[in-house]
């Protein structure tokens, strides 16, 4: 019996107002009418049940009486649209094989309430008047559904449309390619979709040879998983010719020899615990706790299925410190965003690309709904938007969490059992490795849509509960995440030095029909791999139990140092875990950089030009203006930890540079977390932008009161295609800048991630993102009392510059809101940075400041606004003109690195700055409006606080 189950709003119907928005905005200029006149949400329940048991099921849980009405029908009666005579349009499920958490969760539901549910599947029903093809065809597979992850079935369901896949049958696959020709090994390459280029098979064609036998297709699967760029960093740890200097191992030679170059300097007081070896950075917190930090990125997931691939991405970077070391609790998650421009015209949309909103605010959604559902507050992160993240948008997801001492170190042990602990395995996630090393394409929804999971966050919850019970208990040696290439990854390193044999058979499923090499290979979420010793498995699955988590045993470690896979009593695989892990081919990629000729020198900048008017265009631009409609959707105080929010000020609603957490309640030490991001500086001058980068990252912790010698960086590298030379040679240059930076600042890179080959083609074209680097950095508050907020808090205070202004506009978002071309991009000055953060940290510590702001995107007059509005207090500015023979519109709105303004009482000015740049700039005041003295001596920039707030607030509201 299948029952279905139809739940529609009795007021607000907010699908069908989200259905007719993104209708009209991909019909722009059509005068239709709105397609849907109403909607309503789901359930087909099947089991043996009764009509009273069902009735029992949607009153007690599934209907919310108050706001919601629900008609229970047998599968097949036709509806009607609620209060209307309107047909069905369209049903909108998922497709088989695709997780559905609500579903998972009404089965166990029902199950608590003695109803005996087997199987339960949502969907969504749209329903209106008859539509022309040209709309169906705009409604049915552009905004009902997302054709990588759902169907949609025209009018109501019946039996066909939720007919279950046919159960698997077992043939063990052999792939012949001993005998295969070089082109013959690269077609075979893109068929099984494994994205090795021609050398990479070569080798593996070679080395099967030796062993004289083909291999099995989960053989090449595993090679091909563990070989990809996204798991390999193949490219970063690769040989690179840069113009005549080789570079065995980029970065080794870059990122991982800064951070060598400082421990080994820091000797007996080297404070990083864990680096570049396990799935986060792990660095000392207090006497009790370390710190580890992780930021990874999911960006092709995100662009097909925006929603999915943020709610995991999110899910799975959260994963990442629940496996460093024994396991750590995190207690924080960031979030950093790169959108095309949400206002971009529908009709210029290549073939295959969503709509810049849609991916926006899928995006969001899928962040937030996987973060506040565990209960991790999401305390910090940025948007930038840019025309050429058109076709690929970048989600950069991060989460720190703190660890005991004592369980910082983990190491399998031969004879332990391999165990998976968590959600089920399903096709969700196949492939996604090795789609991720690939270029989009306008087929890629298509062919690599199974490439996309979707998240349970409350199964992950459950997982990380029982994981700490059982790390506390001493249960485990090991542990890691499943996260790209699954089982595959999870084993294939934890038993890199060791060996181990799985019984694929054993793993739970969350359906019928999976053949073996999907088991090993599927990235189904919220699963781990712990290494339990046998006399401890009894007790790990009874405290799993007790957390409503499935934990099974699937093999055994063993020292062979080969991977043996089987399948009902069959060996399927046999692979040699030195091959697998050291047989990649080591390539020598060319990479060469030529200075553009516009970044040489600054573009003219207008004479005339209205300075308030171009201020408030500033503070309405899109990578200035406030994120406020995002983070509000964010729990930032869950755990009861935060000290400064993303958000502060009189109204909550000044732009903090970071946010500082207080992780031990009672304590009162801390940490902040911030980041630098400056992609619109990447094509003149990657140097530059990856200095830039790691000089604004510092300045955000600094600015709240980080210490400026317990501050690590992470570093995330998102590029275009580098095999072509011009390409992978900007890459050089922005390694070549963190490693010098990363040194002088005396900062350690701790963790990283990288992700390349960015670019989208269609029908010819090409849309390739600007150079991309995040860096996060980590900084220890050592007393949360003294840290400090950017809004200013009392008239009368002295405002003063700390730092050099410059000229250089480069990049800038002045010269983007003008439409400048080029432009030198301001660099910092290593030695004098360094000094200048130190001696800020040490007036923040002594209680000389009130309120401090570094100067970023927009320049002295937008981080001067924000403080000013933000304090609902004005600002007279008169101290520039002495500051060097630079134009005045530069002074206010180019953007110099290493720049602070601070608020401090005539009382309590001291030298902390000594022989360094500062400057009493100006006076905060009484009245509400902010104004600047000009070159000839007259207030040259006069505006209302009440205007600068309204431009930054107006411009995203959705």
């Amino acid at each position: 019996m299948i029952w279905e189950i139809e739940i529609r709003p009795k007021d607000s119907d907010l699908e069908k107002c989200r259905v007719n928005k993104d209708f009209h905005l991909l019909t722009p200029g059509a005068k239709a009418k709105d397609p849907i006149t109403s909607a309503s949400k789901g359930l087909l329940v099947s089991g043996e049940i009764s009509i009273e048991q069902i009735q029992k099921l949607v009153t007690e849980l599934l209907v919310d009486s108050v706001v919601e009405s629900g008609t229970i029908n047998k599968l097949g009666n036709l509806p009607v649209g609620e209060g209307s005579n309107d047909p069905c349009l369209a049903t909108v499920l998922l497709k088989p094989g695709v997780m559905d958490p609500t579903a998972l969760s009404i089965i166990q539901a029902g199950q608590d309430l003695k109803v005996p549910v087997v199987s339960v599947r949502s969907f969504r029903r749209y329903f209106g008047a008859p539509l022309s093809p040209i709309e169906k065809d705009v409604l049915f597979r552009r905004v009902l559904a997302n054709d990588a992850i759902e169907m949609v079935v025209e009018g109501p369901i019946n039996q066909k449309h939720i007919a279950e896949g046919a159960p698997y049958v077992f043939k063990k696959i052999v792939v012949p390619i001993r005998d295969l020709k070089p082109e013959e090994l690269e077609k075979l390459s893109k068929q099984m979709s494994l994205s090795l280029n021609r050398e990479e098979m070569i080798t593996i064609q070679e080395h099967y040879l030796k062993v004289a036998k083909d291999p099995n297709d989960i053989e090449l699967e595993t090679i091909a998983q563990t070989w990809s760029e996204h798991c390999s960093h193949k490219t970063l740890k690769g040989r690179v010719d840069f113009e005549g200097k080789i570079y065995q191992n980029l970065l080794k030679e870059t990122i991982f020899e800064a951070t060598r170059f400082l421990r080994e300097k820091a000797g007996k007081d080297d404070w990083c615990v864990s680096v570049f070896e396990d799935n986060a950075g792990v660095i000392k917190f207090d006497e009790n706790f370390h710190l580890c930090f992780k930021v990874e990125t999911h960006n092709r997931p995100s662009a097909i299925e925006p929603y999915g691939g943020a709610n995991t991405g999110i899910g799975g970077v959260i994963r990442d410190p629940m496996g460093t070391g024994l396991g750590a609790k995190p207690v924080c998650n960031t979030d950093i965003f790169c959108f095309a421009p949400p206002d971009t015209l529908a009709s210029t949309l290549p073939e295959g690309i969503l709509h810049p909103l849609k991916i926006m605010t899928g995006v969001v959604s899928g962040v937030r709904d996987y973060g506040n559902r565990m209960g991790i507050p999401t305390i910090n992160g940025a948007v930038c938007f840019h025309d050429r993240y058109l076709g690929n948008p970048l989600v950069f997801c991060g989460t720190a969490g703190l660890i005991p001492v004592d369980k910082a170190v983990k190491k399998p042990l031969a004879g332990d059992f391999v165990v998976a602990v968590g959600g089920r395995t399903g096709r969700d996630g196949i492939h996604g490795a090795t789609f991720s090393s690939a270029e989009l394409n306008s087929d890629s929804e298509k062919v690599s849509g199974g490439a996309v999971q979707i998240g349970n966050a409350i199964e992950e919850k459950k997982v990380l509960d029982a994981i700490l019970k059982a790390r506390d208990l001493g249960l485990y040696s090991s542990i890691t995440d499943c996260g790209a290439g699954g089982f595959s990854s999870a084993v294939g390193e934890m038993g890199e030095h060791l060996g181990a044999s799985i019984q694929l058979d054993q793993a739970p499923l969350k359906y019928a029909g999976l053949s073996y090499t999907e088991i090993w290979i599927s990235e189904s979420q919220e699963r781990m791999i712990l290494s339990v010793p046998k006399e401890n498995l009894a007790k790990l699955k009874e405290v799993c139990k007790w957390e409503g988590v499935e934990a099974v045993e699937l093999g055994v470690f063993e020292n062979t140092g080969r991977l043996k896979l089987f399948y009902q009593g069959t060996e399927v695989g046999d692979i040699d875990l030195d091959f697998l892990h050291n047989g990649r081919p080591k390539q020598v990629r060319k990479a060469a950089w030529k200075i553009p000729p516009e970044s040489t020198s600054n573009p003219s900048v207008p004479v005339d030009q209205n300075l308030g008017e171009t201020l408030l265009k500033l503070l309405s631009s899109l990578n200035i203006c406030s994120k406020e409609w995002i983070i509000r959707q964010y729990d930032h105080e869950v755990q009861g930890g935060s000290v400064i929010k993303p958000l502060v000020g009189i109204l909550e609603e000044g732009p903090s540079d970071a946010s500082v957490v207080m992780p031990v309640l009672g304590s009162t030490k801390g940490f902040a977390v911030g980041c630098g991001l400056l992609p619109d500086y990447g094509d003149l001058d990657p140097y530059a932008m990856a200095a830039c980068a790691i000089d604004e990252a510092v300045r955000n912790v600094v600015a709240v009161g980080a210490d400026p010698s317990r501050i690590a960086i992470l570093d995330n590298f998102c590029w275009g295609n580098t095999d072509r030379p011009e390409v992978l040679g900007s890459l050089v240059m922005a390694a070549e800048a963190c490693k010098e930076f990363a040194i002088t600042y005396e900062m350690p890179f701790i963790s990283g991630k990288d992700s390349l080959k960015n670019e989208f083609h269609a029908k010819g074209k090409s849309i390739v993102i600007p150079p991309t680097l995040l860096i996060s950095a980590i900084g220890i508050v050592q007393d949360v009392r003294q840290c400090v907020t950017m809004d200013m808090k009392k008239a009368g205070n002295k405002l003063f510059l700390v730092g050099r202004l410059t000229e250089n506009i480069g990049g800038s978002q002045y010269a983007k809101a003008l439409q400048l071309i080029g432009g030198i991009v301001p660099r910092p000055d290593a030695k004098e940075a360094i000094a200048i953060h130190k001696a800020m940290h040490g007036a923040i510590t002594a209680a000389t400041v009130r309120s401090c702001h570094d100067v970023s995107e927009g320049g002295l007059a937008v981080t001067i606004a924000e403080m000013a509005f933000a304090g609902g207090i004005g600002a007279d500015i008169h101290g520039l003109n002495t500051l060097g023979n630079i134009p005045f519109a530069a002074m206010l709105f180019a953007e110099p690195p290493t720049c602070y303004v601070v608020e401090i009482e005539p009382q309590k000015i001291e030298q902390f700055f000594k022989g360094l740049p500062v400057h009493e700039i100006g006076t905060a005041c009484v009245e509400k409006r902010l104004r600047f003295v000009g070159p000839t001596g007259e207030w040259a920039l006069w505006t209302s606080l009440e205007d600068l707030r309204k431009a930054w607030l107006s411009t995203l509201k959705f």
